[in-house]
């Protein structure tokens, strides 16, 4: 069906229909708007599953239905009010029923910019807690103490800085400081959800720098907070310690591609370097991509990251110090070989490299060349005598042969 046939529905029912959250806020920043997400009021349930018959209930604690809304599964929320309960984000008591008005349900909501409610049909904005002017502004603001009640919060509007470029209010930031214990115990299923969006947005680094800011970088990420006044030479990296050679190292990558997994690997290159380097080696870091896989691992014990995160994490954490140096052909064949296998691929890799040290290795540059002259050189015209394992050392000599050739020069082995 379509809008207006959903909307002369509702309003047969005595209910109204209003669209609200990203939608609205998108609009108004003049950006492309991404799903709609709609609200009802003034409607029973009863009366909603006699109009939508085909709708399909997804909400357990609180009624959302999902319908097809010009060619597009949208989700219906009826409004509803919360009350505090107990901890984290299932320590609510729902309330919900006709009478609940949408100030009601925009209250609720975390931030300002995302509780301005568009009224079907009259286009009118329901905007009681001056979204609009934070947006226009350019502020993220909680709307009330209720941003508490839901620790997570403390995440997304660090997320929703990243994503929009806005700062977030003071008082807001001692909000999200106040999260802190209640964060320890979330599951981490919901902090790897808000990593994942903030990985996607504009400039990533921002969200890492507000839960810094907030006191809680500690709590959901670790690995990131070790790297927090770890000195570097300043010759190679004149950012700073490393948790701002790390930022910059991510959002130069973010300004080159989309992939997560390649951001991600860009986040963690140097994670090795928050482990207890002694004193006397400072600031240098030997054998951090040793100690960063061992974090890596630890990591995922604690969190479950997504497996294609994990490969290519563990390759560029493994390979970024070496990479550039390589001079043996018989090596750079080798990681070639294991770039091209791994789902980071050469592409992604090699932003990273050229980020981190600044220019790439010519090798790097020719990959493409070197890919191909790799695999032209098969086992199918081996010597016949040749059996087991012996197969792979002829192949790989002759691989580097090839290599040497195409160059025109002789290189060592």
């Amino acid at each position: 069906m379509n809008e207006k046939v959903f909307m002369d529905r509702i309003q047969e029912n005595d209910g109204k229909v209003y669209i609200v959250g990203g939608w609205v806020r998108d609009q108004l920043r003049q950006i492309k708007e991404k799903d709609k997400d709609y609200v009802i009021t003034g409607i029973t349930e009863m009366k909603f599953k006699a109009a939508f018959p085909t709708a399909s209930k997804v909400g357990k604690s609180f009624p959302v239905y999902l319908l097809e809304i010009d060619g597009k599964i949208c989700e219906i929320a009826f409004a509803r009010k919360e009350r505090k309960t107990g901890s984290g984000y299932k320590g609510f008591a729902v309330f919900y029923d006709a009478s609940v008005t949408i100030e009601e349900d925009l209250y609720r909501r975390d931030t300002t910019m995302n509780s301005i409610a568009l009224a079907l049909p009259n286009g009118e904005l329901i905007d009681p807690y001056r979204g609009q002017a934070d947006i226009k502004n350019k502020k993220i603001r909680a709307i009330s103490e209720h941003f508490l009640e839901d620790p997570v919060r403390a995440l997304r509007a660090a997320r929703q800085a990243a994503q929009t470029g806005f700062s977030i209010e003071s008082e807001t930031v001692l909000m999200m400081k106040a999260c802190r214990s209640e964060l320890i115990r979330e599951p981490q299923a919901r902090i790897l959800k808000e990593l994942t969006l903030a990985l996607g947005s504009s400039q990533p680094s921002c969200f890492f720098r507000y839960l810094a800011e907030a006191e809680i970088l500690s709590v959901t990420f670790p690995e990131i907070f070790a790297l927090i006044g770890k000195t570097q030479p300043a010759a190679f990296h004149s950012e700073g310690d490393a948790f701002e050679h790390s930022m910059f190292i991510l959002d130069q990558v973010a300004k080159k591609t989309e992939r997560l997994e390649v951001r991600f690997s860009a986040l963690v290159h140097d994670i090795g370097k928050g482990d207890d380097t002694k004193p006397d080696l400072l600031p240098h870091h030997y054998g951090h991509e040793l100690v960063g896989r061992e974090i890596l691992a630890d990591w995922n014990r604690r969190m479950q990251l997504p497996k294609i995160w994990l490969q290519c994490a563990t390759v560029i954490i493994s390979e970024h110090m070496r990479a550039p140096h390589l001079k043996k052909i018989g090596e750079i064949i080798d990681l070639l070989l294991l770039l091209d296998k791994n789902p980071l691929r050469v592409e992604g890799f090699n932003l990273i490299i050229e980020a981190d040290h600044k220019g790439l290795p010519a090798y790097l540059q020719e990959y493409k060349r070197y890919l191909q002259t790799i695999y032209k050189v098969r086992g199918t015209n081996k010597p016949a005598a040749l059996q087991g394992s012996d197969i792979g050392i002829w192949i790989r000599q002759q691989r580097i042969l090839a290599c040497q050739k195409m160059l025109g020069v002789k290189m060592k082995r």
